[in-house]
């Protein structure tokens, strides 16, 4: 069994990696570098490489096995990356490839999944709440994107799209959405999406933390804005409880920062809710940005 948990959050402009003690569930190694995905696929596999070996050589041993958290999802018929915005990976096997380039076994998972395991097993799930078996995780932010922890384990899906709740419809007839849906949630309660409304509503472009100023200060449109993310997060968030039963869930991003969204939280998932209480917790992160390196190093938790 290897001693220690290693993660690697895969971004777009940098690659990080920790190492984290499995007796005590502390990082004892943090290292970065550079993705420069515009040079392609091929030269992102050799600076993944050369940060395992840096890493390595730091810690005194070689893993066995390392998670990779990715800005897409494995599609698990074809056995290639989708939906990447680092594009260069669209297409590509890439756990074959880490496997093949690195010697070790690679396991991969979204960041929205790296975020919900990075808070049930390192962040406020372990410390509010460690007994529980289903927590879901939210990204609201300029997009809208969420995973599902079962038992402390990633749950994926014949389509490796479990917890997709950004693309679920919300608003039929409403925006278009880059899926080819109208309404989605993420048109709908995202950061950009919200900024959009205030938008149609005042003719004015502000960035959402100043229509959330706005909001403070009575700006009708601005409370009108906060008022439709509060009654429509009710209503799609009571559609996955109704679905999943949750005991626990994360709301992580931009988004997830507005106090209001808090406020009274039970007046807006009610109405929407089949049972005649809300016993599931609604709560802020812990870990922040370090959510994807940790949520990756999780993923071999199981495994190595």
């Amino acid at each position: 069994m290897d001693r220690y948990y290693w993660g690697v959050d895969l971004g777009g402009t940098k690659i990080e990696c920790i190492v984290i003690d499995r007796n005590t569930d502390q990082p004892i190694v943090r290292e970065r570098i550079e993705t420069e995905s515009v040079k392609g696929y091929q030269h992102i596999l050799g600076q993944i490489k050369i940060l395992i070996e840096r890493c390595a050589n730091i810690v005194g041993h070689y893993p066995n096995a390392v998670g990779f958290g990715t800005p897409g999802t494995l599609d698990p018929v074809h056995g290639v990356m989708k939906n990447c915005n680092t594009t260069a990976l669209n297409g590509q096997p890439l756990d074959k490839d880490l496997n093949e380039t690195l010697g070790i076994h690679a396991v991969i998972a979204n960041d929205a999944n790296c975020f919900a395991l990075a808070e049930t097993h390192f962040g406020v799930v372990k410390r509010i709440k460690p007994e529980a078996q289903i927590v879901f995780g939210i990204i609201m932010g300029t997009g809208v994107g969420s995973g599902i922890v079962v038992d402390g384990k990633c749950l994926y899906g014949c389509h490796g799209i479990a917890g997709e709740w950004g693309h679920n419809v919300l608003e039929p007839n409403g925006a278009d959405c880059y899926c080819g849906k109208q309404g989605c949630v993420e048109t709908v309660i995202s950061g950009k999406g919200l900024e959009r409304y205030y938008y149609e509503l005042s003719s004015q472009a502000l960035s959402l933390p100043e229509i959330v100023e706005q909001a403070k200060q009575n700006n009708h449109e601005a409370v009108k804005t906060i008022t439709r993310l509060r009654e429509y997060f009710g209503l799609a968030v009571a559609r996955i409880i109704n679905v999943l039963d949750p005991e626990i869930i994360v709301i992580g991003g931009g988004v997830g920062n507005i106090e209001a969204l808090y406020q009274d939280i039970e007046t807006q998932i009610l109405p929407h809710l089949f049972n005649t209480e809300l016993n599931t917790l609604i709560v802020k992160p812990e870990l922040g940005d370090s959510a994807g390196v940790y949520g990756a190093a999780a993923l071999v938790k199981n495994i190595s």
